[in-house]
């Protein structure tokens, strides 16, 4: 009886439970949505925020050549007027080269030279220059006070030729005798600058603005010049973040307009100019505030929809009692499956704990079923191959992957390491689909990896004398060539024959030949020792030493000491008939990885001093010229 009547108390609970739980996920989507329209106007703000520091970076080079331009044609003036001088035929001669430089000037405005009173001797501009005075131009009284011969970026003033203003960029000349001989000029018109800018869209009302480190605006975007030469020395830019920070971000509102912005500064190394590029934040956050609304309404559908949902679950929990029955029913089928397999079938579930252990754990493991369900699965598996094995195994939980294959090492209770193979595949709960954990078969694979690993170094290994063959030199050769591309550093190899060695075979036969080739084979093993340095057999009698990182110098002081080593071994050799004992020749060649060093060529290059070392009289070493000089 007590069984029957706590059925109907719960199946009156229900409706609460289901209405707090549509409460709690109504409350979670709001939360969500929040957090999401949160993070989109983070993201948008973020975005601008790369794109005013990239516009500044880049606007700030353009000003800086357009200031490098104009003091490389003013350096190149006051050389020809300090050499020529400021008499009526120099200045006769310098108003015909303005005159044809006037059509190649670019973006600059004008040229003029200016004498030490400050009379007009020269210009680009078509006007009558008699009787023209520039003395009273800050430009100029700063050259005629300070001998310093730098160049001078002045503030925008108006030009008296033309009327518009410009940007001055000025240099001082000397006499012969070293006093003040007068200025040279190049401008630069602010509405170049405003017009360049106006290209780049930052926005209705973004703006970028050119300024000089004293706080004048030099130029700005979508300006028609009313606002060119204003002081804002007073903003918080000049007072306080440039003395902190040569560029970086802020937020500020504008002195000009009153909009708050996003901004980007860059202050030039070279010259005393600062970029400000910036995009009214408002610009920047329409589109998000556009979008809000229509998101609030998707949400709200969604929280409706929900309600829906809690009420059809009541009709889906009887469903899902039958389904957990028949999967009890799979999980007997599968259980009696692993335990009579000789492999190890394990359950991982979504924490990455074993679940569930086949008794044929004792044999691949060492360990008992019972003393590995519940602990990590992960945990025996070798730190080298932990992370391949966590992210297989990641992206089945995640549903990334359906199945793997995996070999890995793991800790044996006995025998220490060992290696398996594991099939994994996921495992899905049958009421919703979704993945509830993964399912692993792993055998052991030690003696298998074993004598792979022989193979391998069967293949890579000379089999009498034990060092690298020529096909493993040939692969590190192509790696270390590679390093040296990235480091730009040399890279040296030493071929080397032993002399008269078919001679040897004949007289002492060739198991004496064997044992000699493995004697110098021990020898010159003996003298590298660097972990990158490779000795190989290169084929019949002759070897090969790489020497990563290595001039010319060094390759020749491993070739001496490789010959030495050899003479050392005073192995009798009576058709060697200079030394009458076992001796080697060398040839060296060292390369600078470049347009003019290949990896063929520096070993024919070492090849080929080879022979010159041979043709020489043997048992010497010779240096091939170095390759790579045009790199």
């Amino acid at each position: 009886m007590a069984v029957q009547t706590a059925l109907p108390t719960r199946k009156s609970r229900l409706p609460l439970m289901v209405g707090v739980f549509v409460a709690l996920a109504c409350c979670a989507i709001a939360a969500v949505s929040v957090w999401r329209e949160m993070s989109s106007r983070a993201a948008d703000l973020r975005s601008a925020e790369v794109d005013v520091a990239n516009m500044a970076r880049s606007l700030m080079q353009h000003a800086e050549d357009s200031i490098e331009l104009s003091e490389a044609i003013l350096l190149g003036m006051v050389a020809r007027i300090e050499n020529a001088g400021t008499s009526e035929p120099a200045v006769q001669l310098m108003q015909a080269f303005l005159e044809a430089r006037s059509t190649t000037l670019g973006r600059i405005r004008g040229l003029f030279v200016y004498d030490h009173d400050g009379n007009w001797l020269a210009t680009t501009e078509k006007v009558q220059t008699r009787g023209l005075n520039n003395s009273d131009r800050a430009y100029f009284q700063h050259h005629r006070a300070n001998d310093d011969r730098k160049t001078y970026v002045g503030d925008p003033v108006r030009s008296r030729s033309g009327g518009q203003w410009i940007i001055t960029v000025s240099r001082r000349f000397n006499n012969q005798d070293g006093s003040f001989g007068g200025v040279v000029l190049a401008t630069l018109d602010a509405a170049y600058f405003t017009g360049f800018y106006n290209q780049y869209d930052l926005g209705p009302n973004g703006s970028i603005a050119l300024l000089n480190t004293r706080g004048v605006l030099l130029a700005r975007s979508r300006d028609d010049g009313q606002l060119v030469g204003r002081d804002l020395s007073a903003t918080a830019l000049f007072r306080e973040r440039l003395s902190e920070a040569r560029n970086a971000l802020y937020y500020f509102t504008s002195p000009i307009d009153g909009l708050q912005r996003i901004s980007a500064y860059r202050a030039s190394e070279r010259y005393p100019l600062v970029l400000l590029a910036t995009e009214a934040e408002m610009d920047v956050l329409a589109r998000w505030r556009s979008g809000v609304a229509s998101r609030t309404g998707v949400t709200l559908s969604l929280v409706i929809a929900l309600a829906i949902v809690g009420f059809y679950l009541v009709r889906q929990l009887a469903a899902r009692q039958r389904m957990a029955a028949a999967m009890a029913a799979q999980e007997a089928d599968f259980r009696l499956l692993a335990e009579t397999s000789s492999d190890m079938v394990t359950r991982i579930g979504l924490d990455e704990t074993l679940k569930y252990v086949s008794p044929s754990a004792a044999n691949v493991v060492g360990w008992d079923a019972s003393q590995l369900e519940g602990t990590p699965a992960l945990a025996g598996v070798h730190a080298g191959d932990i992370a391949r094995v966590r992210a297989l195994v990641s992206d089945l939980r995640t549903g990334v992957q359906t199945e793997g294959r995996v070999v890995y090492r793991t800790r044996h209770r006995v025998h220490g390491e060992v290696w398996l193979e594991s099939c994994l595949r996921v495992t899905r709960d049958s009421a919703t689909g979704s993945v509830d954990g993964v399912v692993a078969v792993s055998r052991d694979m030690t003696e298998h990896k074993d004598l792979q690993n022989r193979l391998a170094d069967l293949a890579a290994t000379d089999a009498l004398t034990r060092l690298a063959n020529r096909r493993t030199f040939e692969e590190r050769f192509s790696i270390e060539w590679d390093s040296a591309v990235a480091s730009k550093s040399c890279l040296s190899v030493i071929m080397i024959d032993v002399d008269h060695f078919k001679s040897f075979n004949d007289s002492y036969g060739h198991d004496a030949g064997d044992r000699c080739l493995q004697s110098v084979a021990r020898a010159l093993k003996s003298v590298v020792h660097r972990p990158h340095d490779l000795v190989a057999r290169y084929g019949g009698e002759e070897f090969v030493v790489l020497l990563p990182n290595t001039d010319a110098t060094g390759c020749a002081a491993v070739a001496q000491q490789l010959n030495d080593a050899v003479a050392a071994l005073r192995i009798p050799h009576i058709e060697n008939p200079s030394v009458e004992r076992v001796s080697i020749s060398l040839g060296g060649a060292t390369a600078v990885p470049g347009q003019a060093a290949t990896m063929t060529a520096l070993v024919k290059a070492a090849d080929a001093a080879l022979y010159v070392a041979k043709r020489a009289g043997r048992n010497r070493f010779y240096m091939a010229p170095r390759l790579g000089l045009a790199a």
